[in-house]
């Protein structure tokens, strides 16, 4: 029962539309209707406002870390992997905004930290080096997710490879539109509007 309650907080802790409410306080408009329509950190940064992109990249990634965190101490490991991945999928499916949510890659690199912090700086230090090398956001998402289970084996920490897969599939899913534009050459590059 209590994983099964762990599992339902993280998935509405993760569910909360950070990017939205920062948008809609900022003046900046409804997400959706901006640039790629997600309610994450790169598409408020398409906004140009760096700030509103930053606090939007904090809070998405501390859902994910505050569900582990918070399992974690009041119901052990394996709630916390429950809480961590349920906060992954209510920020990419969120029920107050009909399902229909973020990428997740905050989230996942937050929940990783939270995790097992030598895992989550892999994870992290994977996806800035391809955006240094790509100045592609996706790509490093991608890449990132990618290897994160490969990490969290050659970690030690087997018992973090089914949810790195689980969080890698769901990344990979939700990124389907960008490996259509990743192929044809037309995806967008970090900053631009």
């Amino acid at each position: 029962m209590s994983l099964i309650l762990w599992t339902v907080l993280g998935y509405l802790l993760g569910s909360i539309p950070f990017g939205m409410v920062i948008a809609r306080l900022m003046g900046l408009g409804d997400l959706r209707q901006i640039g790629s329509g997600n309610i994450g950190a790169t598409n408020v940064l398409r906004t140009g406002n760096k700030p509103a992109a930053l606090a939007t990249l904090l809070l998405d990634s501390g859902k994910g870390a505050a569900a582990v965190l918070l399992a974690r101490c009041f119901a052990g490991d394996l709630a916390a992997m429950l809480a961590g991945g349920a906060a992954f999928l209510g920020h990419c499916f969120p029920v107050w905004l009909g399902f229909r949510g973020g990428k997740g890659v905050a989230t996942f690199l937050g929940t990783l930290i939270a995790l097992h912090w030598p895992l989550g700086l892999g994870a992290c230090a994977i996806w800035l080096l391809t955006a240094i090398i790509s100045r592609i956001s996706s790509l490093s998402a991608l890449m990132a997710a990618a290897f994160a289970p490969v990490l969290a084996w050659a970690m030690g920490r087997s018992d973090l490879v089914l949810v790195c897969l689980f969080i890698a599939a769901l990344i990979f899913i939700r990124h389907k539109t960008n490996i259509t534009r990743l192929l044809d050459g037309s995806e967008p590059r970090i900053g631009r509007k």
